[in-house]
């Protein structure tokens, strides 16, 4: 039995389920007492738009998208992220057996893994599996979907229309949800960050891939592409949840990073 262990539990995310749990429930509190058109948390998704930084300054706007996936009760959660820490060409599925969160271990889809390994060409490659942009959801995915299997797709230089035709066919699963794991801008004051954020929340809104390329500077921006590309295909809507920035966290205005969340529905 190998098990993809937590490797930032503790920095990203508290390593404990109750630290996490006393979250949640702040965030949804939140929710039920000031969200205007509460009809958005009947929702059921299938796929999401979430950040991944340290979760005091993205986990209520990643909260807001896997409340609504807890609607579906998927029977598998895929969750696809950027590669920050090692160069991978093309895309890198996790084939493990389990993963690893404060919330208990999550089954690995074995089955689904190899089936995308042999019809994409997709390999395993270990070294990106130690990624923090697909990690810091897997609490919420055993938090919300606790029966739920997982699989972690892990990309780097990889072409948008090729992983668009993965995300197309793990779609055509009606039990399968999609998990779109980015950040946007980085590090600019709070004016610019929000003037090139509205950039990819407009894209994302209008299920629009070229607008991406107009100024969005999401880090998973090519994972955001291929959703929409995808989207499209599949007739889906998409409807923007929550968009913020670090200073909402820090108050600090001059170096911000962007945080949205988004679901795409029939």
């Amino acid at each position: 039995m190998t098990i993809r262990k937590d490797a930032v539990a503790g920095q990203f995310y508290p390593n404990s389920a109750t630290e996490i749990e006393k979250m949640i429930e702040h965030y949804n509190t939140i929710l039920d007492e000031h969200l205007k058109g509460k009809d958005v948390l009947t929702l059921k998704p299938r796929a999401i738009i979430v950040p991944h930084a340290g979760y005091v300054y993205s986990a209520f706007t990643a909260n807001f998208a896997f409340r609504l996936l807890a609607n579906t009760d998927a029977k598998r959660v895929v969750v696809i992220g950027p590669s920050h820490r090692v160069y991978v060409g093309g895309v890198s599925v996790s084939d493990y057996d389990s993963y690893e969160t404060p919330f208990g271990d999550l089954p690995i889809d074995k089955n689904l893994v190899k089936d995308i390994e042999e019809r994409f060409g997709v390999v395993f490659a270990p070294k990106a599996h130690q990624e923090h942009s697909t990690e810091v959801q897997m609490p919420f995915v055993k938090r919300y979907d606790p029966d739920a299997q997982v699989v972690e797709l892990v990309y780097g230089d990889e072409d948008p229309a090729h992983l668009a035709k993965v995300i197309d066919y793990l779609l055509d699963d009606p039990d399968t949800v999609v998990v779109i794991s980015t950040d946007l801008s980085h590090y600019y004051d709070i004016e610019k960050a929000n003037k090139l954020d509205n950039i990819c929340l407009k894209a994302v809104s209008n299920l629009n891939p070229e607008k991406l390329h107009q100024g969005c500077e999401a880090c998973g921006k090519i994972g955001v592409e291929a959703m929409l590309i995808a989207a499209k295909k599949h007739g889906l809507k998409s409807v923007l949840l929550d968009y913020r920035t670090s200073a909402d966290a820090s108050g600090d205005e001059s170096q911000v990073v962007g945080y949205m969340s988004a679901a795409f529905v029939e």
